[in-house]
């Protein structure tokens, strides 16, 4: 049975709704953070396409010391395709995960030219039929490689968004589709970025830099530090 959404965050007590702070939320980070931006070092849609892939449970700076090897090998879809599993494996055995991501970076390629000539799409629908490509994935590709709209909801935005009151769930998609009703589509990908950002840099998981915080006043989250 498909799940309800739930209605969209009130604020909480003493805080404007969530549809009615965000633009002012995002205004202050665009100020903070005024180079935000895909830290994934890359040229070229595939690249970012296999970038994206080995980032899963992996930091983009670690991701980037390994694909600075990896791209002066693979160029294409088919090189790629025709990757030795087990030597692909060892290449990119630091971002963790490497079997499974090994599997669908290989299968993607494959996907990619038996259905789209070797070049990665520029469709959401499309994109999300390829091996280990979600909505999150899809999104970046589409924003960072082709300027079209995209909010990428990893876990930073996930975190952030609900601690600051504008989304009350855990489920990406659903925090997707909440957050785009509330912003223009053009904002969406910038937004993202953003939200990565203010998650890496003062909104962190264990110990968030609450009193340093440049949204602090507009942050309802009630386990805020002092």
């Amino acid at each position: 049975m498909p799940r309800a959404k739930k209605a969209a965050p009130t604020g909480g007590r003493g805080y404007a709704p969530a549809a009615a702070r965000i633009g002012e939320i995002l205004a202050i980070l665009a100020r903070t953070f005024p180079d935000a931006r895909c830290e994934l070092n890359f040229r070229t849609p595939l690249e970012l396409l296999v970038a994206t892939i080995l980032s899963a449970q992996c930091t983009d700076v670690r991701v980037n010391k390994v694909t600075e090897s990896l791209f002066t090998k693979f160029h294409s879809a088919s090189d790629y395709a025709h990757a030795d599993p087990a030597q692909f494996e060892e290449a990119i055995r630091p971002t963790g995960f490497f079997r499974s991501k090994a599997k669908n970076i290989i299968g993607c390629a494959q996907a990619l030219l038996r259905q789209f000539n070797g070049r990665v799409p520029r469709r959401m629908e499309d994109l999300v039929t390829l091996p280990g490509v979600g909505r999150k994935t899809a999104n970046i590709v589409l924003y960072h490689a082709y300027g079209n709209p995209g909010f990428a909801v990893d876990t930073h935005v996930g975190r952030v968004t609900n601690r600051l009151g504008l989304v009350d769930t855990e489920d990406p998609e659903a925090i997707e589709a909440e957050i785009t009703t509330m912003i223009p589509e053009a904002e969406w990908g910038l937004a993202s970025d953003r939200f990565i950002f203010h998650g890496r840099r003062i909104c962190h998981a264990r110990v968030p830099a609450c009193p340093t915080c440049p949204v602090r006043a507009l942050c309802p989250w009630p386990q805020r530090t002092v």
